[in-house]
């Protein structure tokens, strides 16, 4: 997938029909929802900043359930910028239960290019749990017509929520990759304040994982993504001061994705170690140029686990190496 930016517009829980129990959105954003001209001025003011081919994004709520007047006056508000190249297209996040044939039609006027969908789970029990409010099967019928009208398919998934596991986990990510979306977002569940998690958390009911649950989980979630040639676009939640302020417990960590990233590659090495039966001592870890931080691991976390089986490692870089694949050699 070639690199590209978002010039994010945010529209703080307007058009959720309820709040789910991991969301306080005004905990990341605080201020009234953006007018059109206000978005005009967003889109305009971030023109001379980029340096990649740009979209304009409109993230937080469900842009498919704000009022059809105010929804279309925002997407109106920015076309100049289409017509003009300034921008390729336009991003919209939404809930699965908010799509249907109208509405797509209505996005693809205003040349919408990109619809994301918040799944979090595609286990019934776990969404209900959590007050979602919608169901598996509306996630796989949205994308199924998202895919049907040309857009491209953006689909979010959570870890760690309540009542959830890691076998559940992996099936959502399993039934998510049957329904070939262009990519993905996998967010771990964090205890925001103002939340149903909260309460849950300080009354007993709720657990949230640990970081290194979460890294092996969302490590192995990375792993089926990308073998399905699914790229995950983001990992891990946004570093905002606003957002760690209001955090109550939880996995966060500002670098989750290089963790994971970092996790998968030592799986690998100690997998490739046993396949080929090398003897204890110097090996050589054969990765591409831009992985060599992540093999060797925070604090240099990776080459210590391997001296403790008692290899001592050395990074060599290789771009005839793909990302996220290494080759161990003495």
């Amino acid at each position: 997938m070639k690199k590209h930016a978002n010039v994010a517009i945010f529209i703080p829980h307007e058009g959720c029909p309820g709040q789910c129990s991991f969301c306080n959105q005004h905990t990341v954003f605080k201020g009234a929802p953006p007018s059109p001209l206000t978005t005009a001025k967003i889109a305009e003011d971030a023109i001379t900043m980029l340096k990649t081919p740009a979209q304009i994004a409109f993230f937080g709520g469900s842009f498919t359930r704000l009022n059809r007047v105010y929804m279309e006056e925002l997407l109106q508000s920015v076309q100049t910028y289409l017509d003009n190249g300034s921008y390729s297209g336009i991003r919209i996040s939404t809930r699965p239960d908010a799509i249907d044939e109208d509405i797509l039609k209505v996005l693809k006027k205003y040349r919408v290019t990109d619809i994301e969908i918040g799944a979090q789970s595609m286990d019934d029990a776990v969404l209900e749990a959590n007050l979602r409010g919608h169901t598996a099967d509306e996630t796989a019928y949205a994308a199924h017509l998202i895919k049907k009208h040309g857009f491209h398919l953006g689909i979010q998934m959570m870890t760690g929520l309540y009542k959830d596991n890691d076998t559940k986990t992996i099936d959502t990510a399993n039934t998510l990759i049957t329904l070939n979306p262009d990519y993905t977002r996998i967010f771990p569940a964090i205890v925001v304040k103002g939340t149903k998690l909260q309460e849950w958390y300080e009354n007993g009911i709720y657990k949230p994982q640990t970081l290194d649950e979460a890294v092996d989980l969302c490590a192995c979630l990375l792993e089926l993504f990308t073998d399905a040639k699914i790229p995950v676009i983001k990992l891990g939640l946004h570093d905002a001061p606003d957002f760690k302020s209001n955090i109550v417990a939880g996995p966060y960590h500002s670098a989750f994705r290089e963790l994971c990233e970092s996790r998968v590659l030592l799986k690998k090495a100690v997998s490739d170690i046993k396949e080929k039966n090398i003897p204890k001592g110097k090996i050589l870890l054969n990765i591409n140029n831009q992985a060599a931080s992540k093999m060797i691991g925070q604090k240099r976390e990776n080459i210590s686990k391997l001296s403790g089986m008692g290899y001592d490692a050395n990074v060599v870089l290789d771009d005839k190496y793909g990302y996220l694949q290494v080759e161990v050699s003495c």
